[in-house]
């Protein structure tokens, strides 16, 4: 395998994350939050779509985390980001393993990690590809 370094400019990398927390340019950060690429801040959850949308202006794209449990968004705060012109699509249970850019650097989506490898990496019977 070839790592490649990545230059992120001036964007904060999300390094990693786990049950309550990210992983933020070498810190531990508690959610919720708010991260685009100048950093991070504290989110009032579903119920603060203005700060999310004013600290969000120029998102390309929106990932909102609902923990470890698979869950709905609730479709007030769904229509909220639809009337701001932000789509929303739910992958439940499918986490992301790279972001996809276009050519001129924008985000243009998420490629979604292969389910059902056993612990070496080979393919079980219920093996399915990740998306993207």
């Amino acid at each position: 395998m070839q790592l490649s370094e990545i230059d992120f400019g001036e964007a904060v990398p999300i390094e990693g994350y786990g049950t309550g927390f990210f992983r933020i340019a070498g810190a531990a950060v508690s959610a919720p939050l708010m991260v685009n690429k100048s950093g991070a801040k504290p989110w009032g959850g579903y119920g603060d779509v203005a700060n999310l949308l004013a600290f969000c202006a120029d998102v390309d794209v929106l990932f909102v985390g609902t923990g470890r449990e698979i869950s709905h968004i609730p479709a007030d705060f769904r229509a909220a980001l639809e009337a701001e012109g932000l789509g929303v699509e739910v992958f439940p249970g499918f986490p992301a393993s790279e972001i996809l850019f276009n050519e001129d650097g924008s985000v243009k989506g998420i490629a979604t990690q292969d389910m059902g490898l056993d612990k070496e990496g080979n393919k079980k019977d219920s093996f399915e590809p990740g998306m993207e």
